[in-house]
């Protein structure tokens, strides 16, 4: 069955051939060309046509056409021009080889032909064309549409003259490229076309007219309107760009800021973001909105220098009413567009008239805005106006900007969450931190945190614990992570250590139970059961200001840099020791004897290291800043930090706690070792006495006295000797140690009536303001804390 081709009447000659080189169809044409009627042919291989059995190679691309011997059916050879296409497998049916080729010419055509003349005066593509002075010669009827005016007023004229333009010079700009090179060129325009408003985008196609002999005469110009498809391209270039530039950081104002830019021009000549303001509400945009609506302003962009359309100022909260663009907008929950000469905003200019004021003084005519929602809340509003752009807002406009200001809806929405997640962790991290370090007589001390710049607040901390015995305890830590889980996890280590600390563990003990204790939590953490889930690093030491030794240990964590007097600064080298949460690994203490004022930095690896160097070189530029060290701590931390943290923050949060070391004189501390005999212990007390005379602190020597017998007796009648009693002196407390080689610890219990004994160490604990007991390498110390307040001399 033969296919039906529509004015199939043989003034094309055309067959079918499949891809083995067999005859499908034989149209009248063909047969005219060649005799050879359908029947002869058909079913035959095509290869029969060659003349003397010549042979035509398969066209391998899609097209072909060449001049070919074809045999005629009387035995001549006519020779050919064919057209081949490659017709591809369609409606079920193999792929074949289309052949046509047009039979005899016409002839020429008569002069009056009209379709010779609507090839130019009736196309409906525009076209012009200008001699070699670009003076115009002929134009359609299309180009008079463009241009606005006939044929016969603006023949002569060049189109800079005609357009009257700055797209008009460029134009015939490029027409004069054309004439010069001979080549022909596209220039794309975006021009309002003779008579309208509203500019176009127009394609103009330019290409040289040559004569017999190939002079360039002429340009022709033919101009194709394509606004819809540059319209199209443009709105998804500014969504990409949306895309890009909108969400850059995790800051509220600075994403609003962002939208209004991209906004404007491209958009509209003024924008305003206004956000409701999450102080009303508890930090979270309210699950309903009623007029008035309270609204922050965040950001606005113009396309005038400086903006003056603005009212409101960044920050400012403007309470806004019913028939407000803005509270009506949020109140419908969608995108409202008004305009002034359709009256839309005369109430609300009425109701403001510095608004109003505006309005007039820069002409502004169309107004939309276009509610700021992300996950089911709203969180503002966005309100595009235009004064300089006579058009106004269109529906593509409307569903640009919507689709422009949801994107922004979920950065600024990201942000607000991240802000509010931020505020709370370093209210957290705040409250958990020590809110000023307390007065010690063993160091000076002044500290700093910084949470990351970025990445929120941590697990970093540091604390400085007083010890019995006038001695002190500082540590620094850091948590593995960011965010209210570090925070809290921080918050558990800091109260673990400070217990551990009260029971005077030596720092490689401490650290070892603290291990243990973050095993404990990353198998809470809800992983696998194995260590790991929960990581943190640990710097604890210990400063003795009468022996003026300081006993450290770390777990992973940067040795302290120190500081002595009249030298330069050094890292000490310590024992690196395992991280917390690996389970089962030993630490080591290290006991270094340090000067009175030398400093002490202990910190976090937030503060030497960085993206830009490594840690080695961080604390070489940490011992710089510290040999810049002035007598101030607190001008000595500002200096540090300035020195290594870069100006827009650290990557990772900061602890810097730097501790500057004090001695005890050896006139303010007084020991006695004392002596197996009980009744030897009488004398004892009148050593004690007449060194509180010494002391000026004749007013605490009965207390005093009470205190060191009682120890003194408990230590001969249950301890081991040798025993040895100490008396420290400072500014406002007198401290009695007792120190025995039992490591049997004492302990209050509740004497019976008739009991002879048992009530010595709660007398102890009623005549003091504190006491209690530390195990030693030797064995025990039994201590007490006397307040008291020296006599004036």
């Amino acid at each position: 069955m033969s296919r039906v081709h529509p004015f199939d009447d043989a003034a094309t000659a055309r067959a079918v051939i499949d891809d083995d080189g067999t005859l499908v169809e034989w149209n009248e044409g063909a047969r005219r060309l060649l005799g050879h009627p359908p029947d002869e042919v058909v079913g035959r291989p095509a290869a029969l046509l060659l003349a003397d059995g010549g042979h035509l190679a398969v066209p391998l691309g899609a097209r072909w056409d060449g001049t070919v011997g074809l045999r005629h059916r009387d035995g001549r050879t006519v020779s050919v021009w064919l057209l081949v296409h490659r017709r591809p497998p369609r409606d079920g049916r193999d792929g074949d080889w289309l052949v046509v080729t047009p039979l005899a010419d016409r002839g020429p055509a008569a002069p009056d032909d009209p379709l010779d003349s609507a090839v130019l005066t009736q196309s409906p593509c525009a076209v012009a064309v200008y001699d070699e002075r670009l003076r115009l010669r002929r134009m359609n009827d299309a180009m008079g549409e463009v241009i606005g005016l006939p044929e016969e007023r603006v023949r002569g004229l060049t189109p800079a003259e005609i357009g009257g333009q700055p797209q008009s010079d460029d134009l015939e700009r490029h027409m004069r490229q054309v004439l010069t090179t001979g080549r022909p060129l596209d220039v794309q325009t975006y021009a309002r076309a003779g008579g309208e408003t509203r500019a176009h985008a127009w394609l103009a196609r330019l290409a040289p007219v040559t004569d017999a002999l190939e002079r360039v005469r002429g340009v022709c110009l033919a101009a194709h309107d394509f606004t819809d498809n540059y319209l199209a391209r443009e709105r998804l270039q500014l969504v990409n760009e949306a895309s890009v530039r909108i969400g850059s950081t995790l800051d509220v104002t600075r994403t609003a800021q962002e939208l209004a830019d991209v906004c404007v021009p491209a958009l509209a000549d003024f924008v305003s973001i206004d956000l409701l303001d999450p102080q009303e509400h508890g930090a979270e945009p309210p699950a309903r909105i009623s007029a008035p609506v309270p609204l922050r302003r965040a950001a606005y962009q113009s396309i005038l220098p400086g903006a003056p359309e603005v009212v409101t100022e960044l920050g400012h909260i403007e309470t806004y009413p019913v028939a407000s663009p803005q509270a009506d907008s949020l109140l419908a929950g969608r995108t409202i567009v008004a305009s002034v000469p359709s009256g839309d905003l005369e109430q609300w200019l009425a109701w403001n008239p510095a608004r109003g004021e505006r309005v007039r003084e820069y002409g502004i005519h169309s107004s939309m805005s276009v509610p700021i929602q992300a996950r089911g809340l709203t969180l503002g509003v966005a309100v595009l106006t235009r004064h300089r752009r006579p058009d106004p807002f269109s529906a593509d406009d409307v569903l640009l900007a919507e689709e422009i200001t949801a994107r922004a809806a979920v950065c600024i929405d990201n942000a607000r969450r991240y802000c509010r997640e931020r505020e709370t962790a370093l209210a957290l991290q705040r409250s958990l931190l020590p809110r000023s370090l307390p007065h010690t007589a063993a160091v000076q001390a002044a500290s700093r945190y910084l949470p990351a710049a970025r990445a929120g607040v941590g697990g970093d901390w540091f604390d400085v614990i007083p010890l019995s015995g006038m001695r002190v305890a500082m540590v620094v830590g850091d948590v593995v992570g960011h965010g209210i889980q570090a925070s809290a996890t921080m918050g558990r280590l800091r109260t673990a250590v400070r217990t551990l600390a009260d029971i005077d563990l030596a720092p490689d003990e401490l650290l070892t139970h603290l291990d243990d204790l973050v095993v404990r939590l990353s198998e809470e953490s809800g992983g696998d059961g194995g260590p790991g889930e929960v990581g943190a690093t640990c710097l604890y030491a210990v400063y003795d200001p009468v022996s003026r030794c300081c006993t450290l240990a770390r777990a992973g964590h940067p040795p302290p840099v120190l500081l002595r007097p009249g030298s330069t600064p050094r890292q000490l080298d310590l024992p690196a020791g395992p991280p917390l949460g690996l389970g089962g690994l030993p630490f080591e203490s290290t006991e270094v004897e340090l000067p009175e004022g030398t400093v002490l930095a202990l910190y976090t690896d937030g503060l030497v290291k960085s993206r830009e160097r490594d840690s080695d070189h961080g604390r070489e530029l940490l011992c710089e800043a510290l040999g810049a060290y002035a007598d101030s701590l607190d001008e000595t931390c500002d200096h540090v930090l300035r020195a290594l943290l870069p100006s827009d923050g650290a990557a990772d949060d900061v602890a810097l706690l730097l501790a500057r070391t004090q001695g005890l004189p050896a006139s303010r501390v007084a020991t006695w070792t004392i002596p197996a005999d009980p009744s030897l212990v009488a004398p004892i007390r009148k050593q004690v006495v007449e060194q509180l005379d010494t002391w000026s602190l004749a007013q605490a020597a009965f207390t005093t006295e009470l205190v060191v017998s009682e120890l003194v007796t408990n230590a001969i009648r249950y301890g081991a000797h040798p025993i040895r009693l100490r008396l420290i002196h400072d500014v406002t407390t007198l401290i009695c140690e007792v120190s025995d080689t039992s490591h049997t610890a004492p302990h209050l219990r509740r004497a019976k009536t008739w009991d002879e004994g048992g009530r010595g160490l709660l007398l102890v604990a009623q005549l003091t303001q504190r006491w209690g007991s530390r195990h030693t390498t030797e064995g025990k110390t039994i201590w007490a804390e006397l307040a008291l307040f020296e006599e004036d001399e």
